[in-house]
């Protein structure tokens, strides 16, 4: 497994990944439908790492461009697009890895804002929320593209979670309560 974190610039503080979020440009996928299709030769590892002919993508730059073009299918597919061409890619699980949280304010004043396996930044609220599917919990990032929570930023929601006391246990983050156990 590569240790993404140790080559990420992470933001020191809330208002950074605010900033960063505010200025993030990214391609318009979503708009380009090219008629080339494909298979990339490429998947992303359930623990986030980025494949390509099964060997590892050891450039953390060239996984970040990567990540800027890519799309979640309407069928769940996962592609990497361009203009010119859209090549599948296999996700084993979540396209990203939640692995740094920053936390401000309390209660329903609460804002947390995540640094993805990628250097993205997203902050948790009403386009941006989190779940849990098989008991393991996952944030929207973008366009149905998820990044699964690692399991220490997980284990810091949950001491958000017990210290505040709600029922049932979550955290909120821009107005939203996100419950951070499965339905009995």
């Amino acid at each position: 497994m590569i240790d993404t974190r140790a080559t990420l610039d992470l933001p020191a503080s809330l208002s950074e990944i605010a900033q960063a979020v505010a200025a993030q440009k990214l391609p318009p996928v979503e708009s380009w439908h090219p008629e080339r299709t494909g298979d990339s030769e490429m998947r992303i590892a359930r623990d986030g790492t980025w494949f390509h002919q099964d060997a590892p993508i050891p450039r953390p730059e060239m996984v970040r461009l990567f990540s800027t073009i890519l799309r979640r299918e309407a069928d769940g597919r996962h592609v990497l697009v361009t203009p010119a061409e859209k090549l599948d890619i296999l996700v084993e699980d979540a396209a990203f890895i939640a692995v740094a949280l920053q936390s401000e304010g309390e209660r329903e004043g609460r804002r947390l804002g995540f640094t993805l396996n990628t250097g993205d930044p997203v902050i948790a609220g009403p386009e941006h929320g989190i779940s849990l599917r098989d008991g393991a919990p996952y944030l929207h990032v973008r366009g149905g593209l998820e990044a699964r929570i690692a399991r220490p930023v997980y284990y810091e929601l949950a001491d958000i979670a017990i210290a505040e006391g709600g029922d049932p246990p979550g955290v909120w983050s821009e107005g939203v309560y996100f419950p951070l156990m499965d339905a009995a």
